[in-house]
């Protein structure tokens, strides 16, 4: 019996730091788009792609739907989410083990009663009782007809085959929309500039506020390597000495990490040049927003 081949888009939604990109990355088994323990890191709607014998998912990677502030970022951001959860053919809710919040609930409006709304329960290794976990989702569909239910652990790759046999299940029959080889529809310059971001995050995130974007201005790529040129846009002249560190040692860390990453993405010499702008009040004008690339 041959199998029909499958093919579409799935958004994976939820609100901040419930593990969206990590779990997009898990599925694909690559790192398209950037993780931090910090909520609000992803800012734009990542495709990633995963192609299998059968099926082939474009995974749908969203910011974390905001509830709590206002401004143009903000609005930006849910603009994103709600346009991706009107043009896909699946969607994954992914709520945190244990933890549901007035942020989830939120969201339930927005999900498509479709029967194409999968719940996936991310972090179930840190929950101490599998009773826990039956209690949690029980009050959770209570409140939305779920189409399935997927316990999973993004980072420890505890059920990620069955979300995927899930989801392929509910993809619409057609032609891959991608070469086979095929990560991500965006250029390199972009997940370059998002690894960057990822450094920022991690080692400076709990003292620098979101007012933080990174822009690529020189890319001059060969067979031999790579020479690039990043600019990272801050808001205020008191983020420059906190992204620079004393003697520069967290801007000189941040690059060197970045860097390291951006060898295994393109598998050649690179020479990364990092320096700060100060553009006041960029993230609270969208005309600044689009200026920089957001969506």
């Amino acid at each position: 019996m041959t199998h029909p081949f499958r093919c579409g888009f799935v958004a994976v939604v939820g609100r901040p730091n419930v593990g969206k990109s990590t779990l997009t990355n898990a599925l694909i088994g690559s790192k398209i788009s950037i993780v931090s323990r910090k909520a609000q890191t992803t800012r734009h709607r990542i495709h990633g792609v995963l192609t299998r014998d059968h099926d082939q998912f474009v995974f749908v990677d969203t910011p974390g739907f905001q509830t709590r502030h206002g401004g143009a970022m903000n609005r930006m951001m849910n603009r994103v989410v709600t346009q991706a959860l009107a043009e896909v053919d699946v969607v994954v809710h992914v709520v945190e083990a244990g933890k549901w919040s007035s942020g989830d609930a939120q969201l339930l409006p927005l999900l498509p009663r479709s029967g194409k709304t999968l719940l996936v329960i991310n972090k179930v290794d840190a929950l101490k009782s599998k009773n826990d976990l039956f209690a949690f989702v029980g009050r959770i569909m209570e409140q939305f007809p779920y189409d399935a239910v997927v316990p999973v652990s993004a980072l420890k790759g505890v059920q990620l085959e069955e979300l995927l046999s899930e989801i392929a299940q509910r993809l619409p029959e057609g032609e891959p929309m991608f070469e086979a080889d095929t990560l991500t529809d965006r250029p390199m310059r972009f997940i370059a500039a998002e690894l960057i971001r990822e450094k920022i995050f991690r080692l400076v995130g709990d003292e620098l506020p979101y007012g933080c974007t990174v822009v690529i201005e020189q890319w001059d790529e060969n067979e031999q390597g790579a020479r690039i040129a990043a600019c990272v846009v801050v808001e205020r002249d008191s983020h420059r000495p906190i992204l620079l560190g004393a003697g520069g040692s967290h801007m000189k860390r941040i690059a060197t990490e970045a860097r390291q990453d951006m060898i295994k993405l393109l598998d050649k010499p690179v020479h990364l040049e990092v320096y700060i702008k100060v553009r006041k009040g960029w993230s609270e004008r969208e005309s600044a927003l689009r200026e920089l690339g957001y969506e």
